[in-house]
């Protein structure tokens, strides 16, 4: 398989960020987010892209333990891309970036209708914890532990 780069998408960098937000807003299409929006994330979390030659091919989000000490993981792969190993490289980059926050627990969200992400997440240990839906959308997420 072919090396993955990765770069870490920061609040300085308005090209990473518009190339992350490409690839969140391409897999959680329900919840587009503006530039601003992925620019206050970074400020907060840790955000990464995952390059293949030039080519983006998925991200990740890491948010750190928050007050209960759960941090929370997040692997995106574009559709093209899937089934070709990255989102496991993507996602235990992300999942060593957590454990390096020493949190309590680790935790993952999924959209119920991404049916292959929930898939990708159980096959990585992920159980279901928790059904729920934000103000002001019908789609039900999942928060799998």
């Amino acid at each position: 398989m072919a090396e993955l780069r990765f770069v870490a998408a920061t609040g300085s960098d308005d090209a990473a960020l518009a190339e992350w937000r490409h690839v969140h807003n391409t897999i959680v299409a329900p919840f587009p987010l503006s530039l601003d929006d992925v620019r206050e994330r970074a400020g907060r979390n840790r955000l990464e892209l995952a390059y293949l030659g030039d080519d983006a091919v998925g991200n990740s989000t890491v948010r750190p333990p928050d007050a209960d000490g759960v941090a929370v993981v997040i692997a995106r792969v574009l559709p093209e891309r899937r089934r070709q190993g990255f989102g496991t490289l993507i996602h235990e980059r992300a999942l060593a970036a957590a454990r390096a926050l020493d949190p309590a627990a680790i935790e993952t969200v999924v959209l119920l209708a991404n049916s292959e992400g929930l898939a990708f997440a159980e096959r990585h240990g992920y159980v279901e914890t928790e059904r729920y839906t934000v103000a002001g959308a019908d789609e039900v997420r999942l928060r799998l532990r």
